[in-house]
């Protein structure tokens, strides 16, 4: 997900979506301890997603508190 698209969605959809996100990480990441994934990066990918909406989730607090 782009750092454009983040920006468009509400705090409650992001907040959603970083739940929905960090519940597939965790999944991913104890499958692949099981049996190795097809994709493996795909891992790194919704890492970096995950903080992706995190920062901005931040961004937005900060900006609200000033």
């Amino acid at each position: 997900m782009k750092n454009k698209e983040l920006r468009e969605l509400t705090d409650k959809e992001l907040q959603d979506r970083l739940e929905q996100a960090e519940k597939d990480y965790l999944q991913q990441k104890i499958q692949h301890s099981i049996s190795p994934l097809d994709n493996p990066a795909k891992i790194t990918l919704d890492r970096r997603d995950i903080a992706r909406m995190k920062t901005e989730l931040r961004a937005r607090e900060l900006k609200i508190n000033k």
